[in-house]
């Protein structure tokens, strides 16, 4: 089959990587892609946001299948478009994409659904909402509204610092996405990310992670969208699993068919788990970044089976075949990231690391030039490993980190702190 990827990071070498290890696929178009991809497959530039320009392609292309990576296209209803021309993909449509696109329409389908969640405001002016924190208190959780690449949290420690981060979002330092916000309670516990199929009727978990979402060791600094991850993660054991499909994805689920608006891709669940009782941070209708590259490399042949069986409606007849392993990516980022950094510094070192099964350098934000692959984002490498323990895949992951030759790149030292 002909396949097509949309997007541009880690996450979708990685599906590249895992779609290319399935005898199915014949042919592997990636768009835009990244210096990374070109190297295993073609690349195509397009404006993936377009669904117009999209079905076009897939058509003049002979495309199988479309999976749609990045959260921006969803919101802007390429699925919806690819779905009218007959096109299977994977990936919800745009009505369904609000469960990422609006933090707002999340809180109010979990209220419908008696999903536990962190308390919360909604607000859409700067005064209203700094009155609902003076009366909260804090720490206190200020998010904006709409999609802001990963950036749009701010956990505030004291009050002023809340105040400071909502006249930052309704002053558009988020652009559109601070036009609204919503307030959160502060939740206490250990976070993971559960990562379920959903074809509109059937939800099959597909595996579990915990990324790292402050830029500083311990757990420190800003929010960044996440400088490593690991799989699988202890903390969401059978039991707690349980009641995460049970009370939080279930119910989510189909309280969105009962609205008309059936969700069919891959759901990420974020959680907060404290005394073994899961609550949900939030949802993103796609895989996360850097969680895809961990379950990738976990799953390799068999996610492409995977993801086929949820855009054709056959959920209920797959299962999913996990080996006794770990998986571990470090994200290798540009110097100053979150904040402002340089863009366009070689990245050396990367010919003379060896690739296989067990390890592999995710490119993600990445170009080729004259000069060599330089770095064109923030989060610009994942080295991932996978091992017989975590401990092993930890080694391997850092073991590569350290082969590389990129003076203004930096890397987290404790990925999987937490578990071991």
């Amino acid at each position: 089959m002909n396949i097509l990827i949309l997007g541009s990071g880690g996450r979708e070498h990685a599906l590249a990587w895992a779609v290319l290890q399935n005898p199915k696929c014949d042919k592997l178009i990636v768009a835009p892609g990244n210096a990374g991809i070109a190297q295993i497959a073609e690349c195509a530039a397009m404006d993936v946001n377009d669904g117009g320009v999209v079905a076009e392609f897939v058509s003049e292309n002979a495309i199988d299948l479309v999976i749609i990576g990045p959260e921006a296209p969803l919101a802007a209803g390429v699925a919806d478009r690819l779905r009218e021309a007959g096109v299977s993909v994977f990936g919800p449509s745009a009505a369904a994409a609000r469960l990422e696109a609006s933090k707002s329409f999340t809180k109010e389908i979990c209220d419908a659904a008696n999903a536990p969640t962190a308390g919360y405001g909604h607000f859409k002016e700067a005064e209203a909402a700094k009155a609902y924190v003076r009366t909260q208190g804090a720490p206190i959780v200020v998010k904006a509204d709409g999609l802001a690449a990963g950036k749009g949290v701010i956990i505030a420690e004291t009050v002023a610092d809340a105040e400071a981060a909502i006249d930052d979002m309704f002053g558009g330092s988020f652009g559109a996405a601070g036009a609204e916000v919503v307030i959160e309670e502060f939740m206490t516990g250990e976070e993971a990310s559960l990562f379920v199929l959903v074809d509109g009727d059937t939800c099959l978990p597909v595996g579990t992670a915990q990324d790292h979402k402050r830029v500083g060791e311990g757990d420190t600094g800003l929010n960044t969208g996440g400088m490593g991850a690991y799989s699988p993660a202890p903390v969401l054991n059978d039991d707690v699993l349980a009641k995460c499909m049970d009370e939080i994805v279930r119910p989510t689920m189909a309280e969105m068919a009962k609205r008309g608006t059936p969700y069919s891709g891959v759901l990420y669940v974020g959680l907060m788990i404290e005394n073994g009782q899961p609550r949900l941070v939030e949802y993103n209708v796609r895989f996360g970044d850097p969680e895809c590259q961990v379950l990738m490399l976990r799953l390799g042949a068999q996610a492409l089976d995977l993801m086929q069986a949820c855009a054709e409606g056959r959920l209920e007849e797959a299962q999913v075949t996990w080996a006794d392993d770990h998986a571990m990516t470090v994200v290798m980022a540009a110097e100053g990231y979150p904040g402002s950094y340089e863009k366009g510094t070689v990245i050396k070192g990367l010919d003379a690391l060896v690739e296989d099964s067990f390890n592999v350098m995710f490119h993600a934000g990445t170009s080729k030039s004259e000069a060599g692959i330089v770095a064109t984002g923030g989060r610009v490498l994942n080295a991932t490993a996978r091992g017989a323990s975590l401990q092993e895949a930890r080694d391997r992951a850092y073991a590569m980190v350290d082969a590389v030759d990129w003076p203004e790149g930096f890397v987290r030292r404790d990925i999987g702190w937490r578990a071991l």
